[in-house]
């Protein structure tokens, strides 16, 4: 008997990335691919991206659909806008061939994952990546925040199972929306074996970032106020004023792009680190292992945090790692295989920095340990866990 056939939506999959969803979804789609599963995924579409490939065994389809505005307001029309779009789509679809389950990613594709769920008479799961309860810490009052609160609230009411990517998640989803507690399930993601990294490109970028053979400081991800950007570079203007005239000063990159971005440059500037910090932008999935392979150090500052991907890339890629004790950060980096901190806390974090930078024995341990824990997460087993949540509402696995 062949696997389920899963209609997955999703606002974002690779090459098109804003964050950690769209590779989440790309590793838990091709893992369920593994697994016998017909997975058809529709996102939208960027400019020479084709409208229709197949990658992994994924069918994947796309919507014609510009970047998202700056704006709260025009960024809410531009998603109902997308959701009308991934309707037609999934309606079309559908007619070709009668999914078993229609499986959405988080708030901005609830409304038309429930429609078609609700035509064609099947099950509706949604994974909840983040709330914005949680990236406001409950200050969901007010528009905008209280419109995403609100979808988010009939998306999980409405679900016949919610799935989590951690403890933290689960007990977060519960306390703020209060579903069953059966219907949430913590899938946790999964991460790739490291792919073949390519030294001359990591000499290259050390040459680049540390041309002075400065230590070299990581921050990864979409800049974002939740991430705690503004407080590593806080902690870096600290760490770069203590250290000791002999030894060469630190230096730092941040490979990423977000809203948050004007503000961490005027930071930096503020800061007088224009010299110091260098802003890659948006870094594409063949960069990152070389740059985790080529710092010394990686900050995961985040101030909520459901799961903490970039942590898990940066140990698997053999770089040590310091991040925010808080959300999914304490299962993601324990206790030996990276240093954690207060989340908010500029003088843990320079404190921590500054250890691990001083300390190459310790380093190294880190190194080996984080690589050992990394290898333990698996997108094989994020999709046996989900296929196990499929069956549990009836759906053919």
């Amino acid at each position: 008997m062949s696997g389920p056939d899963v209609l997955t939506l999703s606002w974002e999959y690779p090459p098109v990335v804003e964050g950690g969803l769209a590779r989440h979804v790309h590793g838990l789609s091709a893992g369920l691919v593994r697994r016998g599963a017909d997975v058809r995924v529709l996102t939208r579409g960027a400019e020479a991206v084709p409208a229709h490939a197949e990658s992994d065994g994924v069918n994947v389809q796309r919507v014609e659909r510009t970047s998202p505005p700056a704006g709260l307001d025009a960024f809410l029309a531009w998603v109902d806008e997308l959701g009308d779009d991934l309707l037609a789509a999934g309606t079309a679809a559908a007619a070709d061939r009668r999914p078993d389950v229609v499986h959405g990613h988080d708030w901005l594709v609830a409304a038309p994952a429930a429609a078609l769920a609700d035509a064609l008479g099947v099950p509706y799961v949604t994974t909840v990546h983040a709330t914005e309860h949680g990236r406001h810490q409950g200050w969901v009052q007010k528009h905008p925040q209280s419109h995403v609160h609100g979808v988010e609230q009939a998306m999980m009411a409405r679900a016949d199972a919610v799935l989590v990517c951690s403890d933290f998640m689960r007990r977060h989803v519960l306390d703020v929306f209060g579903p069953a507690p059966d219907d949430v399930v913590v899938v946790r993601n999964g991460i790739d074996p490291q792919p073949p990294v390519d030294e001359a490109r990591v000499a290259a970028l050390r040459a680049e970032l540390a041309p002075a053979g400065e230590a070299l400081v990581l921050c990864a991800g979409r800049l974002v106020y939740e991430k705690g950007w503004q407080v590593a570079l806080d902690a870096f203007d600290r760490v770069r004023r203590s250290t000791a005239p002999a030894a060469p000063p630190a230096r730092m990159v941040v490979a990423g792009s977000g809203p948050h971005e004007a503000e961490l440059h005027a930071q930096a500037t503020r800061l007088g680190l224009d010299d110091a910090v260098t802003f890659l932008g948006w870094t594409d999935d063949a960069t990152l292992p070389a740059l985790y392979r080529a710092a010394d150090v990686c900050l995961v500052p985040s101030l909520y945090e459901p799961f903490g991907l970039v942590a898990l890339e940066a140990m698997r890629g053999g770089c040590a790692c310091v991040a925010a004790a808080t959300g999914g950060l304490r299962e993601v980096v324990p206790d030996g295989t990276g240093v954690r901190v207060p989340p908010d806390d500029v003088r843990a974090l320079a404190a921590a920095l500054r250890r691990l930078l001083d300390d190459d024995a310790l380093r190294r341990r880190l190194v080996v340990a984080g690589a050992t824990h990394a290898a333990r997460f698996s997108w094989d087993d994020a999709a046996a866990r989900t296929l196990a949540v499929y069956d549990r509402l009836g759906v053919p696995v």
